[in-house]
């Protein structure tokens, strides 16, 4: 009983647009009621205590990061690069999309941002040259989404906060499952597009792109800041996000000097936007996450489960394919806070490894980006393409199929995951 009353409190008034922190502080509160436990200090301290970390610290320091690389001309950059070295092959721009993906996320760590800046730079110059805008704008969604993955990944640090599992570790188990995210589109594009005759980018001499690549060298030493700074212990990730927002604004404003003092009020603005809506998301998600431990709903999903126990990688599955669904009707974010404190007794309860389980459990609610209804992802892409939502669907579809398919070999091969953990992190 207290299960559905979870489950109907928060998505019915999902259902009617109410914003999700809200819906998230409603299913509490109904919470508490049938639990007859109410009371508004309760809620409020458990509100407070959810964004009282210092390791959540981390998730403001990136996206702030983020934002200054896109007006600090790091981005732009990194496109030239990529297009310097491949943009000349059959199908070129597309592998230097997938390309950009990989670096961008290295970078960022936030899936919107990185969907948003590589379509508004790519998807017109990719329309311009031949390509099928569908397809384009398809293949820059399904790439966005290696964001989530590869370090520093946000819903990876909110993974770690929620469900107490080192953010370090994630962020090495996450690189490899990155790659071969990337892998797997760039042979599904040369599948699309081997008889395409979309133009390519003129060949570059050497020396131009000896050129491009020590204008770019700036851009790409980020990503290999922050590992090795986690991996020789040099910092912990909220201090990898300060140091990035120092990196984005020493190299903006006085490498490439296209970052100016004028810009950072806007820059500053937009981080502190998106900060507010995800603060306010993972206190509304705590307060929930609480009562869903007093109403002992993770001991009814473990039972619900009981049959599978023994067979940790077919529960491993059935949590995947379920967050498949789920992330048709809800974002990445509230079903990452929501859900990691339901799984998690059951993964402890099955052996599981957590590294094993967080990589996976965020692929997973990384591809529910990609699908209708909600697809957040698919409206970013929507609009920077200037192109249809189902268009947009319908460009994604043979990517989605790749990525589901590559999710079922990371659920029963956790050495790709682990591997690297075991090697990096001892």
């Amino acid at each position: 009983m207290i299960l559905l009353i979870f489950l109907i409190t928060l998505f019915v008034p999902m259902l009617f647009r109410v914003p999700i922190a809200f819906a998230l502080l409603f299913s509490g509160f109904s919470l508490m009621i049938a639990l007859n436990n109410f009371d508004t200090r309760i809620m409020a301290t458990n509100l407070m205590q959810g964004v009282d970390s210092y390791a959540l610290l981390a998730v403001p320091f990136f996206i702030l990061a983020g934002e200054l690389m896109n007006a600090g001309g790091i981005s732009n950059r990194i496109i030239k690069f990529a297009t310097a070295y491949i943009g000349h092959i059959k199908g070129g721009m597309g592998y230097v999309a997938i390309m950009g993906t990989l670096l961008f996320a290295g970078l960022s760590g936030s899936i919107i941002a990185d969907t948003a800046a590589l379509g508004a730079i790519l998807i017109p110059m990719m329309s311009k040259i031949g390509y099928e805008r569908r397809r384009s704008t398809g293949l820059i969604a399904s790439g966005g989404i290696i964001a989530g993955i590869i370090p520093p990944s946000i819903p990876l640090i909110l993974l770690g906060i929620t469900g107490d599992i080192s953010i370090s570790k994630l962020f090495i188990g996450g690189i490899i499952p990155g790659i071969l995210i990337g892998v797997s589109l760039a042979s599904v594009w040369w599948f699309l597009n081997r008889n395409d005759s979309a133009k390519t980018t003129e060949r570059m001499s050497w020396r131009e792109r000896l050129y491009t690549t020590k204008d770019a060298v700036w851009a790409l030493l980020m990503p290999f800041i922050i590992i090795i700074g986690l991996r020789g212990g040099v910092f912990t990730p909220t201090e990898a996000g300060a140091v990035a927002v120092a990196y984005a604004l020493f190299v903006g404003i006085f490498i490439y000097r296209q970052l100016k003092l004028k810009d950072l009020y806007k820059v500053l603005l937009s981080a502190t936007e998106t900060t507010s809506i995800v603060v306010f998301l993972i206190g509304g998600a705590m307060v929930t996450g609480w009562l869903i431990t007093i109403a002992n709903i993770p001991e009814q999903v473990i039972g619900l489960l009981n049959p599978f126990i023994e067979h940790p990688l077919i529960v491993l599955l059935l949590i995947a394919l379920f967050t498949l669904v789920l992330g048709t009707v809800m974002d990445l974010t509230p079903n990452v806070l929501i859900m990691t404190p339901v799984f998690m007794p059951l993964v402890t309860e099955a052996g599981i490894d957590p590294i094993h389980f967080g990589i996976v459990f965020v692929y997973a609610n990384t591809l529910g980006m990609l699908t209708p209804p909600v697809g957040t992802v698919i409206n970013v892409a929507s609009g920077v393409g200037k192109i249809s939502y189902n268009n947009v669907v319908k460009g994604i579809f043979p990517f989605f199929v790749a990525e589901v398919a590559l999710l079922i070999v990371f659920v029963f091969i956790p050495d790709i995951i682990l591997i690297p953990v075991d090697i990096l992190m001892k």
